[in-house]
């Protein structure tokens, strides 16, 4: 089941033209200049966040056009494709805290942060909600075959969703936990912290923890990349939320350099979970359709 080279260019040009038109054009709503800010959608600002949405939604469907008559599998990419752009330059989490020694300025970064994945799924979402606009306005439908695959496991549809979801959060929190850490201290009261990650460490970890999450949820549950994306409103809620605890907060504070951390989940951006997260779910998924293709036909 190897990819054609039409095929390979759809992928191409869905997420060329997400970096062109929200990764260039967009750019200066980042505001990539204060890389010691991070860039979060609540700094972006109301007006900014609008002008994404509308580039996320044109993305999408001109993406769907692009690559039609696979345009609901593959334009998917766009967005995430483009903000990528966004977050392999944004600021670390690091580079905040070491801007922001008061307490009250640490207390309302990850009081935003806690609830900031949510908007970055929201400009993701509007992104695949292009894509099925342009798929109701298209006339010509082209109906691809999807792949015969019975799951291991049988549920009905609320319960298989419920599952994905809790498979989904314990797979992709244990695996940032192993591969998104620099260097590791022990601590008599954390037990240990870790150091702040390589953005590129970041970028590897993320994608191959959601990666490795929607292709378990795919061959054991026969559910959807979508319900992976869970997963990153809960690393970050409960990331941030764990440090600003008030007794971990002030420990840090007075005995941790702002360069590490209690957990890794506390050192990723939103962006960063969203957009690696998105991309790695969608090859995690699509790499389990092909590798049930290739075992239904190993024989043959």
């Amino acid at each position: 089941m190897e990819l054609s080279w039409p095929m390979k260019l759809r992928i191409a040009a869905a997420a060329g033209l997400g970096v062109v038109l929200i990764g260039v054009l967009c750019a200066p709503l980042g505001d990539w200049d204060q890389r010691d800010t991070g860039i979060l959608l609540t700094r972006v600002g109301l007006g900014g966040g609008a002008v994404l949405g509308l580039a996320a939604f044109f993305a999408g469907a001109a993406a769907y056009f692009i690559c039609w008559p696979y345009g609901r599998q593959i334009a998917v990419l766009a967005v995430p494709s483009g903000l990528s752009l966004w977050a392999v330059r944004s600021g670390t989490v690091a580079d905040v805290l070491q801007t922001s020694p008061l307490l009250s300025q640490r207390l309302w970064f990850f009081g935003m942060l806690k609830y900031e994945s949510l908007l970055w799924l929201a400009i993701v979402g509007l992104g695949f909600a292009g894509v099925l606009a342009a798929e109701m306005l298209c006339s010509k439908t082209v109906k691809t075959p999807k792949p015969v695959h019975r799951a291991e496991i049988k549920f009905n549809t609320v319960l298989r969703a419920a599952a994905a979801a809790v498979v989904s959060i314990g797979v992709v929190w244990f695996s940032l936990g192993v591969l998104c850490q620099d260097v590791r201290l022990w601590d008599n009261y954390l037990g240990s912290v870790v150091g702040q990650p390589a953005v590129a460490q970041i970028v590897y970890a993320v994608v191959i923890s959601f990666g490795l999450a929607g292709f378990v949820i795919k061959k054991l549950l026969d559910a959807a990349y979508g319900w992976v994306l869970i997963a990153a409103v809960f690393v970050t809620y409960f990331g941030s939320s764990t440090y600003i605890r008030n007794d971990i907060l002030g420990y840090t504070m007075e005995h941790i350099p702002p360069v590490f951390f209690p957990q890794a989940a506390a050192s990723i951006l939103p962006i960063q979970l969203v957009v690696f997260g998105t991309l790695g779910a969608i090859i995690g998924y699509w790499t389990a359709v092909r590798y049930t293709y290739w075992r239904q036909h190993e024989s043959e």
